[in-house]
């Protein structure tokens, strides 16, 4: 049996250590002890391309934007969706991690990155986002492990109030925000429904066969027609609700 071989390491913005291992054909990203992402667990990242882009079928030259590079799979899956005059922004905090694909993890997935259209962009994925506006026909997240950051304490801010809008904002008519998860949040989904979203919830495989290990993919629009079918549809809270809310939070103060 082949044993696991660190490869390289690198720092996070938080200070945390992140090492790349192989084993065998196999590649694992770990931050400070702790799994991140593996190579044969890779079907959820797969499913946030397709949901997150299922409604550009057809579409002459679509933009999109991918937060997070990861191993590349969600890249993979999207430029084997999309048209060849389709523009792709992939946007990566870590310069480690691209240099990772470009010269370990690229072969997994066919180096997507040498795809013409591909432009990569390394940095802070918010100011990204912020920047642009009416931009994208697709926003795909998947930035750290959903809504609670794992790696950069900073990526709340993507997931919280003024980041959403900030997507929004940067989504064309009938763009879709597809945002992916380790696990659910019921929080993140009414976050995204007070973003005036019209949200799909979709539980998928981490890995394609597995029954007992799911990860989650939010589909998002303010166009409820363009959102890929099945899923579950969050329920927006009663007024009475909300009030209730409210009320409970001022009598904890």
């Amino acid at each position: 049996m082949k044993p696991r071989v660190k490869i390289a390491t690198a720092r996070t913005p938080d200070g945390g250590e992140m090492v790349l291992n192989q084993h065998d054909r196999d590649f694992l990203i770990r931050i400070n002890g702790e799994d991140l992402m593996h190579s044969r667990h890779h079907e959820s990242e797969l499913e946030l391309a397709r949901l997150g882009c299922a409604h550009l079928a057809g579409r002459k030259a679509p933009s999109i934007l991918i937060g997070g590079l990861g191993m590349g799979y969600t890249l993979r899956q999207a430029l084997d969706m999309l048209s060849p005059h389709a523009k792709v922004v992939v946007g990566e905090l870590l310069g480690t991690v691209v240099e990772w694909n470009r010269e370990f993890l690229g072969e997994l997935n066919g180096w997507p990155l040498a795809d013409e259209r591909v432009d990569l962009k390394t940095g802070d994925i918010v100011e990204l986002i912020s920047r642009s506006k009416n931009r994208f026909d697709a926003i795909l997240l998947d930035i750290d492990n959903g809504p609670s950051a794992m790696t950069a304490s900073g990526n709340s801010r993507l997931y919280g109030y003024e980041g959403i809008l900030a997507c929004r904002r940067a989504l064309r008519k009938q763009g879709c925000l597809a945002v992916w998860s380790a696990g659910p949040s019921k929080e993140f989904e009414q976050l995204l429904m007070k973003c005036s979203f019209h949200v799909r919830r979709f539980r998928v495989p981490a890995y394609k066969g597995s029954k007992s290990q799911s990860r989650f993919v939010w589909a998002a629009s303010e166009d409820k027609s363009i959102l890929p079918p099945g899923g579950g549809e969050p329920r927006r809270p009663r007024k009475n609700e909300s009030k209730r809310s409210r009320r409970q939070t001022r009598e904890r103060r």
